[in-house]
């Protein structure tokens, strides 16, 4: 089931059968990928957002699907990541630059 239901929050038996795994193997990921951090209620049991939902799809399917190991698809993560956020800040560079550019030609306008 790779349909994520439209809610805030998920208990882990919940997001087992969305991702297909048992729950100690979510647990586990949780333990070897950073970026999926649950938070916990005051009776400790974990609540997952739809992005760590998304994330560990992604994680299932690197490790299921394109057979990488562990720290594999870690570093895929991390350099997917990387790349990204260059491509925002080389997109952020060209919007101000072509603001910068509007507004020096309202400056000539105006002068």
């Amino acid at each position: 089931m790779d349909t994520i239901p439209e809610k805030a929050f998920f208990r882990i038996g919940e997001v087992s059968r969305i991702v297909g795994v048992p729950p100690y193997v979510i647990r586990y990921w949780e333990s070897e990928f950073k970026t999926v951090r649950p938070s916990r209620t005051s009776s400790d049991q974990r609540l997952y957002k739809r992005r760590d939902v998304q994330e560990l799809l992604l994680i299932k399917k690197l490790l299921y699907e394109q057979k990488f190991t562990i720290s594999g698809a870690k570093k895929h993560l991390q350099q997917t990541r990387r790349e990204g956020a260059n491509r925002d800040e080389f997109s952020r560079a060209d919007i101000l630059k072509e603001i910068e550019n509007g507004l020096l030609s309202i400056r000539k306008i105006v002068s």
